[in-house]
Formats: structure tokens, sequence, C-alpha cells
């Protein structure tokens, strides 16, 4: 009986445990899935994706289920109810995403017959933000509607919008949002898409597909031309997932290829409008091993226009053709087309198809919208909804706004009068710099009237009346208002005085105390300063006095040598290597010949002994083949130095240089990008306790005689505390541009801080660009590769001088990866063990397009010519 009990308790605990996972899976990061009407949170059975009720993103509407005739497990659940907005012109869902970040956002549409009148609404606008992103028609009771667009959003929040156009009332029943890579679905001018066709070709099954099938939660519909047969696979497509698309399994396992193998594999589409900008992308995989006498090999055309190509799909290996720039026209006919001297006929797996949809007018003035937003949750105004001044026929009450042709519009005025407001006067209401008009009049307001309103300097009018303000007015307002360069109303507070002789009064009355504040201030600092200069030990600047004793024992391997014998191993200091912030650094000899650095402390460094004893302390610990290793040490009173193994190849800024004679292939990169992530994954997680260097930069990754890279300059690693503790409080040390911006506001020190270092050296790696623009505002590196991915340009964006000699899909995911690295929360960058990992796919990539081309992978001292055309192959990834 006890075991059985027991038995049962086991059973009850790995449902209830696998329940749990369910859930957590079904949270997919980056997903928002917003039921329109719903009461409680689900998990949806169809998809198992959670569901979560609308009543936390919008203030108004009604909500309803359908009709009991249409809740079958046929209808996905998310479908079964929906929320109704019988009042208001504009009602908005505010919806939190993640800033800089691409979204598909999907609305689903049901009438179903909820309120028993068999009259679903004739039309209505749907908006995406300011902008009208379409018009809703359901046609009958059973219509079911979906909208899909594909945006990037430079904010951190999106408004969907339902607008009543007096054709019945909106309604909704579910939105969407799935988080993309933002490397993918990038347009020219970075425009929003608009689904016009996602097919599965030839498919295995002719069901729609979506999560879990899609990673994305894309909707895959499936297309079967009479003129293709299907080709099949039942093995594992881009298992690593290399492809930034990611197109399902079940859709890359098949394939159609042209019945009549002499002949083009074509697709024709006609587009609604002939001047609609269309984007396409075909998605590839070679299914089936092909021996040696055989190959299969294309090129695409539309129109009989050169698209792509000629190109040879890899086997079990995804990857994407996209057109870089958009296309129109009445009808375009895109042909995929056997090359003379392939042996099989082409293939295609999968093909996407948006239209352009332009969203053309700017959202209010941000700070504008930011401020006018505090107000509205200061004092619960339910009917503002969505932007303030946008669209124009739908204003929020009480505003005003100045509106020049796509510009953000500007808040002019704004009137809060008898609206039943207490407390004092918002202090976001300075942030209304173009402000006109302001009436706050016949509320309870109460508290003095502060002096920001005098500062906006557009302010015209100012009704303050039927309040409980006290003290006096500014002088300024005052002022401006006897001028008559302001209209001032402030009538009905009788405990506020507006002559300028009690403002001067208050103003003269502050005066005193403040001169003996800072008196006393002034004394007290002078007496402390006094008494820590006789009692307080002072801290290690070193010059002219002998180092505090080391408080650690040296190992055997670490040498300590004299001044005299450095001077012997480096001639006298006759060639230096180059300087940094520690000193100069000088090439030198032991007795062994072995080649050594021995960097020497200056006078004039900014760092001292303890960074000196910190990076001795650490390398006589921790050994890496990815870490400069450390051969010895001088201490002689102001004499300090260290000798290091030489690094015959500089360091890798040097490399990156346009200064620089040869250029380092992308192999090469890739591989010293490996080698130094590797380096700084074993600090973070290979040493006990984790170390975080605090200083990774360009110029701290060293180059051996072969190009094997090393992370180097440890003078300010903090160890970093490993039981429960979050982050370490400590001042800001490192380099300006690779700096954690995050670091720098809070002074608490994480490994992602390190992560971020990487990131920009990282981007440094792809583009060779300085970290900070000298020109164009002092652009940082990220700023700039950031503008590159939202036009969708890689070929702009890798170095040019490597002429396009490299892999498209390795370059996207590098450039992925140093973006995720350099992300502004270090909530959102990954750990250095991700880093390795996707690094190490990048350059397996690499190393396999090259195998392709028979070419044998290189190493790190690979380097191109500059004199190679600057032909560029076109976008895949």
């Amino acid at each position: 009986m006890a075991m059985r009990m027991f038995h049962c308790k086991c059973f009850a605990f790995l449902v209830a445990f696998a329940f749990f996972l369910l859930q957590v899976h079904a949270q997919e990061p980056g997903f928002i899935s917003i039921d329109c009407g719903a009461t409680s949170n689900y998990t949806d059975p169809t998809t198992g994706l959670y569901y979560v009720s609308d009543s936390s993103f919008i203030a108004t509407g009604v909500t309803y289920s359908v009709s009991a005739t249409y809740q079958l497990d046929s209808l996905q659940k998310p479908l079964w109810n929906l929320r109704s907005f019988p009042e208001g012109s504009k009602n908005c869902y505010h919806i939190k995403v993640t800033k800089q970040s691409r979204y598909l956002i999907r609305a689903n549409f049901f009438y179903g017959n909820f309120d028993d009148k068999a009259t679903p609404p004739q039309s209505f606008d749907l908006y995406l933000g300011v902008n009208q992103w379409d018009s809703i028609v359901l046609g009958n009771v059973s219509t079911i509607v979906f909208r899909e667009i594909i945006h990037f959003s430079p904010s951190d929040y999106i408004d969907i919008c339902l607008v009543n156009t007096g054709s019945g009332t909106p309604l909704i029943s579910s939105l969407e949002f799935r988080q993309l890579k933002n490397t993918t679905y990038v347009t020219q001018s970075a425009e929003s898409l608009i689904i016009y066709a996602r097919m599965n070709v030839q498919p295995i099954t002719n069901a729609i597909l979506r999560y879990p099938d899609d990673v994305f939660d894309r909707r895959w519909v499936s297309y079967n031309d009479s003129t293709m047969d299907q080709l099949t696979t039942d093995a594992t497509i881009d298992a690593g997932r290399h492809n930034g698309f990611q197109p399902p399994q079940i859709v890359m396992k098949s394939a159609g290829i042209p019945k009549n193998v002499s002949e083009p594999l074509q697709l024709t589409f006609t587009p609604v409008d002939p001047t609609s900008k269309i984007y396409v992308y075909m998605h590839f995989a070679e299914l089936e091993h092909l021996p040696a006498n055989q190959s299969r090999r294309f090129s695409i055309t539309v129109n009989g226009n050169y698209l792509y190509g000629p190109t040879s799909p890899t086997y079990l290996y995804t990857f994407t053709v996209y057109t870089s720039s958009s296309l129109s026209g009445a009808q375009l006919v895109f042909q995929i087309i056997k090359t003379e001297d392939s042996t099989l006929p082409p293939i295609l797996n999968a093909v996407e198809i948006y239209v352009v949809k332009d969203l053309p007018q700017s959202e209010t003035e941000q700070e504008e919208a930011d401020a006018i937003n505090n107000i509205k949750s200061l004092y619960k105004m339910k009917d503002w909804q969505g932007d303030p001044c946008l669209p124009q026929d739908y204003l929020w009450a009480g505003l005003d706004c100045k509106f020049n042709g796509y510009d953000p519009p500007r808040i002019i005025s704004l009137d809060l009068s008898s609206n039943g407001l207490t407390g004092e006067i918002p202090p976001y209401i300075s942030n209304l710099t173009m402000i006109q008009q302001l009436d706050l009049s016949n509320n309870s307001l109460t508290g003095s009237v502060p002096k920001f309103l005098s500062e906006l300097q557009f302010l015209n009018t100012l009704k303050l009346s039927g309040n409980n303000f006290t003290g006096s007015l500014p002088v300024d307002l005052i002022e401006r208002s006897e001028n008559g360069s302001l209209s001032l109303s402030v009538d009905g507070n009788p405990y506020l005085c507006a002559s300028v002789s009690c403002a001067k009064k208050k103003k003269n009355n502050v005066v005193v105390p403040v001169v003996v504040a800072f008196a006393a201030l002034f004394i007290l600092s002078a007496a402390l300063a006094i008494f820590c200069r006789i009692k307080c030990p002072r801290r290690g600047h070193i010059w002219g006095r002998t180092p505090r004793k080391s408080s650690y024992v040296l190992t055997e391997k670490i040498r300590r040598f004299t001044y005299a014998e450095l001077s012997m191993i480096t001639g006298n200091f006759k060639r230096e290597l180059g300087k940094g912030s520690f000193g100069s650094v000088y090439h030198g000899y032991l007795d062994d010949d072995t080649e050594v650095a021995v960097k020497i402390l200056s006078e004039l460094s900014n760092q001292g002994y303890e960074e000196f004893e910190a990076e001795v302390k650490l390398l006589q610990t921790v050994h890496h083949r990815n870490l400069t290793p450390l051969y010895g040490y001088c201490a002689e009173g102001k004499q300090i130095g260290l000798v290091y193994e030489y690094m015959a190849n500089g360091n890798l800024k040097q490399h990156l240089s346009d200064k620089s004679a040869d250029v380092m292939s992308w192999e090469g990169r890739l591989r010293a990008a490996v080698e130094a992530a590797q380096g700084l994954e074993y600090l973070h997680h290979g040493c006990k306790p984790p170390r975080v260097h605090r200083d990774i930069k360009s110029a701290n990754i060293l180059l051996s005689e072969n190009f094997h890279a090393r992370i180097a300059d440890f003078g300010l690693t903090k160890t970093f505390p490993v039981e429960g503790g979050t982050h370490l409080s400590t001042d800001v040390a490192g380099t300006f541009g690779y700096l954690d911006p995050q670091y720098c506001q809070t002074y608490r020190l994480t490994e992602k801080s390190d992560v971020y270092s990487f990131g920009v050296v990282l981007l440094e790696l792809i583009t060779s660009r300085p970290v900070i623009a000298n020109n164009n505002g002092n652009n940082h590196i990220s700023q700039w590769v950031g503008s590159m991915i939202a036009q969708g340009d890689i070929k702009k964006t890798v170095d040019p001088r490597l002429g396009g000699d490299f892999d498209i899909n390795s370059a996207w995911k590098a450039v992925e990866m140093a973006m995720l690295c350099v992300s502004q929360t270090s909530d959102e960058r990954p750990s250095m063990n991700y880093v390795v990992r996707e690094l190490s796919q990048c350059l397996e990539m690499e190393i396999a397009r090259k195998e392709r081309r028979g070419v044998q992978p290189g190493n790190h001292y690979e380097m191109v010519s500059l004199n190679l055309g600057t032909d560029l192959i076109p976008s895949a990834r």
C-alpha cells in the first residue's frame, strides 16, 4: 500500500513537472500572445503557446465570447473570445516590446455572431502606431480575417489601434507578436512588409504549418504545382540552425523540381497593384547526397533579368536567396534555370513574397509623447488612446498639435480645465517645449506655481484660476504678463500672491540660509581634509618610495628579474615594440634565446602598483592557450616590469587598420574571434573564482607568430563573486568606446560587461572601422552597423577590402552575434559560452565554403591582396 502511494505521488509529481515544463516551453522568448476578450490565461491546445488576457494592455472596450455554435475544436481557441469597442472613435492596445527589434505582428478578427444579430461590422480601420495598416472587412458571420506585417520597432512599445469609421463597431479576437532576428527580412529603406504569400513547395503535408513547426510562428501554406515533381528526405535539415530565417524542418524536407528536367522551374506572381514594391525570399536545401559525377547547379532570373547565381545548394543545409532591392511590375516571372554543366534539374523548397507597406508618418515627438503619457498615467485619462496627435482626426481630447508633413507632430496646446485634478502641477509639462496654451483652471491643484512654466519660451496663454495654489508666482511669469507676452489668469487662488514684491521677498529670504549652509559645508570639508592628511594612510602612488610588500607568494614558474637583468635582456631597451597605458614595451631574449616582450611601467602611467600586482597575481594562477603567458616580473623601487612571451604579429588592432599592407582574410578574422572568445570564456567560466577582464579591446588581443590570438593586459581584472552574487560594485575602468554603458551608469560590473567589449571587438573584426568615427558626429561603430543592418546591406557592412570573399551566411551570423553582445542591457547579452559556440559555427561555414570551391582552408596568417576585384556576390543568407 505504501509503495502504491509512493508511485502515485511520483506520478502526480511527474505530471505536474511536465505541465510546468510545457508552460515554460510555451512562453517562447520574444513571443507575446494576447487573447482579446479572454478572462484568464491559458495554453492553446493547438500550438502549445501560452496566451494571456488582454486586460493589462487596454482599458476600454467590452469582452464577449463567440456563439457556442462556433466554439469547436476545429476553431483555434484564441478565436473564441473577442473585444468590441462600441465607445470611442480610437481604441488602442499598448504593447511593450524590445526596442530596436523586428517583429512579425498578426492581428486576428472573427465576429462569430457574438451578439446574436448576425450582422458583422461592414468595415473599420486597423492602425499600426500612427499609420493605417489596413481596413478590416468581415464579409459574413463565419469569416475569419487575419492581417500580418513584419515591422521594425525603433521604440520600446507598439500601439495597435482600431478606428471606428462609421461603418460598424470595431472588434478584435487576438494579437500575436513574434520577435524575429534583426538580420532577416531587411529592406532597402527599412520599410514594413505585408505578407503576400508564404509557400511550402510540393509539400509533405497540405496542412497549414505554424508553431511549433516554425520557431517564429509563421503560417506556411502548401503550394502544389502540376509542372513539378516532389523530392523529399527524412534527414534533418540545417541541424545547427545556421540560417537566420530558419524555415521549418518539415517545409525544407520537401522540394519541387521540374517534371521536364531540361526546363526551368518557374513561378509567376501577379501583384494586385503593379506599382507595389515586392520582396522575395527563396529557401533552398539539397535533399540528395550526390555522387561525385552528379551536380545540381542553377541561376535565378526575374522577368528574364539575372537575379542570382550560378549556385549549388549544399546537402542538408538551408540557404536563402532574396532580392536586395524591391521589384515591381504587372507580373513577376521567376525562373530557376539549370546551368549547362549541371546534371540535375533545379530545386526549390520554399518561397516567401512580401509587399512593402509604407508607414510614412512619424509619431509625436518622443520626449513630448513620453511627457503626455506620464500625465495620462498620473490622472488616469482612459479616453486618451494611442498617439496623442495622430491620426489628425483623432487627437486626444484637450490637445492641439502642430503638423509639418511627415515630421513628428508637436504639442502646442493642453487643456485640462475642470478635470478634477489634484496635487501639484506635474513636472512632465516642462518637457512640452513647444506648448503655447496651457489651461489648468478650475481644478483642485495645490502647492506653488513651478518656475519651469516661465521657461516654456513659446507659452503665450496660461490659465491657473480656480485652484488652491500657495506662495507667490515666479517673477519671470509676472514680468511676461506685465509686458504683454503672456496672457495670465490666476484669480480664484486665495493664498497665491501674484505681485512682484512677493516673489522678490521670497527670493531674498532663501539667499541667507543658502549662503550659511555653503559656508558651513566649506568649513567642514576643510577640517575633514586636514584630519585625513594627518591620520589617513596615503594610497599607493609608488614613485619615490618602495612599493608595499606583496601579500601573496609567487609560484616557481614566475621568475623575479632584477632591473639590470631586464636591461640586459632588452639590449639596454634598444627596440621599442610599442606603448600602452602601462608604459613602453621592448623586445628581448632570455638566456635560452626565447623571444620575450618586456613591459616597463612609466612614471606617467595612470596605472600603478595595484594594477601591476593584479596582473602578476592573475597570470601566476591561470593558464590558457588564449591568454598571454607571463614569464616573470621586476619590482625594484620605482622600477616595475613584466616579461611576457613575445607575440610576433603585434595586436589585432594593427591588422584591422586601413594602414596595414595586408588584409586579414575572413577565415583569419573568425579564427581570431573564436580564440579570443575562448580566452574570455575561460576567465568567466573556467577560473575559480571567475574573473572579469574589464579592458577587452582589439589592442589587447595579441597575435603570435602563427596568428594565434591571445588576450593580454590583465591589470584591471577583477575577481567576480560566485555565491549568489549578481554583480560587483566598483569604479568604472576600461577604454572609451569599449565600455559597457550599463556599467558606466550603475557602477555594477558583471561578466556581461566583458561581453559588451568583446562585441565591439567583433564589430571591428567584421568592418575594420574605428570604434568611434571622427566624422559624422562621433558615431559609435555599433550605431553604424545597426544602420547598415536596417538597410540589409551585408556587402557594405563587412570590410570592403575583402572584395566579397566571404560566406554570406557566416557574415550575417557574425554580425548578429556582435549586435547581440552590444545590447544596451546586460540581460540581453549572451554568455561567452554561447558566443564561442556561435562563432565556431561561423568559422565552420566559411571553411565549408572554401572546401566547396576547392580551396584549402587556411589559418590566421592567410591574407588577401588589396587588388581584388570589387564585384561582390549577391545577397544570400
